[in-house]
């Protein structure tokens, strides 16, 4: 079988560029599909810019490196893991484990090159955000099996996508933790809103599988549980910076945020996959705004 693009393919042209091995490995961790290492990363950055780390430029690459290099081995992971399942829907079907073009072992090679810049990654934090970063892991195993197991797996991978705040908080403070654990929370109601809209596209065939999702489970109601665990995600975040820095000026720094996610709910349309994969992306920039008031805000409170 040829290298084939897939649907939510980015950058198309470079993509198509490379050597059909090559990009069987690139998509096969996702490096066609940038979206997913930045909202990887910027959880990272929220929790070191809030803690005060705004001046840690290195961290913040190194923090980039890593998001990139373990947003890839976790794809890789997930893959080997579900390919009898990717192999049964339709958006999925074409990656590269499930359609065959790259062995499983061949698949376990490539987790273990990624893993190996990670841990590079890892040895340049201090040895208490290593052991968090390392608590991790655990969470990322058992992701790919909570969609057979629980009709709400974005739960898990809220939990999972966004360590990188308190492994970014640790690297550079271990102060007011409960701002930290308020932002944690915050960024895990984030991610399940916004991978209950990437879910929408894969509503039917997950029904058809037999597979849990939010968007199923949620139904007609997906745009108001959206806008639930986004408004959530807000309270939170608003509850760190006020615990860091109890001033209603503060708060402010988190309206560009709030409305972008605001806009994101008043003009979702589940019911269109392109419409949800673009809402979906839109939180790169969601990431940004949130990582924007972190370094207000934590740059005050120092």
């Amino acid at each position: 079988m040829t290298a084939e693009i897939v649907p939510d393919t980015e950058h198309r042209g470079l993509v198509a560029a490379l050597p059909p091995r090559l990009r069987d490995y690139a998509q096969l961790a996702r490096l066609d599909r940038p979206i997913g290492w930045w909202l990887l990363f910027w959880p990272c950055a929220w929790g070191l810019l809030l803690a005060g780390g705004a001046g840690r430029w290195d961290l913040l690459l190194w923090f980039l490196l890593g998001s990139i290099a373990m947003r890839g081995a976790g794809c890789v992971y997930n893959d080997i893991v579900d390919a009898d399942l990717d192999a049964r829907v339709a958006r999925t079907a074409l990656r590269p484990v499930a359609s065959g073009r790259v062995s499983k072992r061949a698949a376990w090679v490539w987790l273990l090159v990624l893993c190996g810049i990670g841990l590079i990654v890892l040895l340049q934090l201090r040895v208490i955000a290593q052991l968090v970063a390392l608590g991790s892991l655990a969470l990322v195993a058992a992701y790919p099996f909570m969609k057979r197991i629980t009709r709400f797996p974005q739960a898990w991978l809220g939990l999972v996508f966004t360590w990188g705040v308190p492994v970014g908080w640790i690297a550079v403070s271990e102060w007011n933790l409960w701002a930290m654990a308020a932002l944690y929370a915050g960024a895990v109601l984030w991610c399940v809103g916004y991978d209950t809209i990437y879910a929408c596209q894969d509503r039917e065939d997950d029904a058809s599988v037999g597979i849990g999702s939010s968007a199923l489970t949620l139904g007609r109601h997906v745009r108001s549980g959206v806008a639930a665990f986004y408004g959530g995600a807000v309270t939170l975040w608003a509850l760190a910076f006020w615990l860091l820095r109890p001033d209603w000026l503060a708060l402010l720094a988190l309206v560009p945020a709030a409305l972008h996610l605001a806009w994101q709910v008043l003009t979702l349309d589940d019911r269109d996959a392109d419409n949800a994969l673009a809402r979906f992306r839109a939180n790169r920039t969601t990431g940004l705004l949130v990582a924007l008031a972190c370094w207000v805000v934590g740059n005050a409170g120092v």
